[in-house]
């Protein structure tokens, strides 16, 4: 590690797990860097872990921002929200016009959109960049999802591009978009993430109570799936959770792990998009709601005190029974990776990011918590038509979903039966039964909405919205009931005649 600063060719403000290991794999790649941190113990982490490396290390702002080459590039890791405002409050009165602030933390899109034209003002670069991959990711390859500033991201693409994840000799790294682009694809992701693990949590449920296997076993079953077409970063992880013993026991620590999820706000931030977009990713919505409901640990002690316990063996021949559970995960997991892309999709077009979905599954492939095998389908069923509706319009996509829909409706029926909640799976497999529905009941709701607000309808085949009075007699009623203001008659009127 360099023992004076030097011109440093990028910054990181944040010495946390993600941020000394990105600028760890930066110095891997020869650049010089320089990282800023208030707590000394960090900075002295990553003097400790850069030795020998073309690293320095600051805990004051003004010596590490004056070691920066110009125009200085700085990035930001540290937790999203007021921090990120306030760190940049600190940061910009030692930059000049030109420089470029990088925020890599997992801040909300609109945070960042707004930053951007604040910093924009000022004559600063700036863009915002999602990042996936963990600890592991950052040290070795993760993937990136820059947007925003493009002539700022050009400046420090080389560097990028060089620490990204590799899959077919390209990195995992792509400029996304205008704006807030890369955090709203990193939000998306998250989703997507949030989707995947409540399936695998789902499938532990379903193998532990109603198959009986021990956690030797279920790891095994994941182990299994991980070798073939499910394979993915998240399964590889599931197999090694079951098979670690706690320290100093017999038995997994797994066994030990109360079961109230966290979160940190992004699985949330895309279910309220998707709302305010009108488009529905309800497996994505169902893992949010799901970690919502597992902190209500101590009344659902009280309730399952009330109630009894529901969940029982299922009467299945477990060999059987197991292929149309790695077909319903299959099923699953494809619905949900395709409610992700379908919303960025119509983010695209609302937002005017003109996102290239092919690319974004492509970078995805490597580094990030999501990648899977599958992600190669994505990126065909794109790549080939990139103006694609829905990921299930895909003729290949098509016949996989085919071939994998009996396994989900095995399962969920089993399940549900038993008494094994699998809102997941539930919700994976209603989705696909809704969306390909020609014609929904959603009418009668339109009859009601009319009948008691007068929201009006549509006519198939007319032009136009009409409005009926769907209770004659009350109308009738309404219309001899004189009510007067002074010397005003006020009567009821339809808000649209019929016709």
């Amino acid at each position: 590690m360099s023992a004076t600063p030097s011109n440093q060719s990028f910054g990181m403000i944040g010495l946390g797990t993600m941020g000394r290991n990105l600028l760890l794999n930066l110095a891997d790649h020869d650049f010089a860097v320089a990282g800023y941190d208030k707590d000394a113990a960090k900075v002295g982490l990553l003097a400790e872990e850069g030795d020998g490396k073309p690293v320095q290390g600051f805990s004051e702002l003004n010596a590490f921002v004056g070691s920066l080459q110009s125009p200085r590039a700085v990035m930001l890791l540290v937790p999203a929200g007021k921090i990120v405002d306030s760190v940049i409050d600190e940061l910009r009165p030692l930059l000049a016009p030109g420089d470029i602030i990088i925020d890599g933390g997992n801040s909300h899109f609109t945070d960042t959109e707004r930053r951007a034209k604040a910093l924009e003002a000022e004559g600063f670069h700036f863009f915002g960049m999602g990042v996936s991959g963990g600890e592991e990711g950052a040290r070795f390859g993760p993937s990136m999802m820059p947007g925003g500033d493009k002539q700022a991201y050009q400046v420090v693409q080389p560097m990028f591009s060089a620490i990204a994840a590799q899959v077919d000799g390209e990195p995992c790294v792509t400029y996304i978009g205008p704006g807030a682009a890369g955090h709203f694809v990193k939000m998306v992701h998250n989703g997507i993430e949030y989707g995947l693990m409540q399936l695998i949590a789902e499938t532990y449920a379903v193998l532990k109570t109603g198959l009986g296997l021990d956690n030797a076993a279920i790891g095994q079953v994941f182990t299994k799936w991980n070798e073939g077409r499910l394979q993915s970063f998240l399964l590889d992880i599931t197999k090694d959770i079951f098979g670690y013993i706690a320290p100093n026991t017999d038995h997994a620590l797994l066994d030990d792990i109360k079961d109230e999820a966290r979160s940190k706000g992004t699985g949330k931030w895309t279910s309220q998009v998707a709302m305010d977009l009108e488009t529905s990713i309800p497996t994505i919505d169902t893992a949010v709601t799901m970690r919502d409901l597992s902190k209500y640990k101590a009344l659902r002690e009280q309730l399952a005190g009330l109630y009894g316990p529901v969940a029982g063996a299922l009467p299945v021949e477990k060999e059987a029974f197991l292929a149309q559970l790695e077909q319903a995960f299959y099923f699953s997991m494809a619905i949900t990776y395709a409610q992700g892309m379908q919303l960025l999709g119509k983010a695209s077009k609302d937002y005017g990011y003109d996102l290239q979905l092919a690319e974004i599954a492509k970078i995805w492939r490597g580094g990030c918590i999501i990648r899977s095998g599958f992600l190669t389908q994505i990126y065909n069923a794109f790549q080939q038509a990139p103006d694609l509706a829905h990921l299930l319009l895909d003729g290949q996509v098509q016949q996989l979903v085919n071939e994998a829909v009996p396994g989900s409706r095995a399962v969920v029926a089993a399940a549900v039966t038993a008494g094994i909640a699998v809102p997941a799976y539930a919700a994976s497999l209603s989705y696909f039964d809704t969306f390909r529905t020609a014609r929904m009941p959603s009418n009668l709701i339109q009859a009601q909405r009319d009948f008691f607000g007068a929201h009006t309808y549509e006519i198939i085949g007319k032009e136009g919205v009409f409005h009926t009075q769907w209770a004659p007699e009350l109308e009738d009623a309404a219309n001899k009931m004189d009510v007067t203001v002074g010397e005003e008659k006020k009567e009821e009127k339809p808000v649209i005649p019929n016709k």
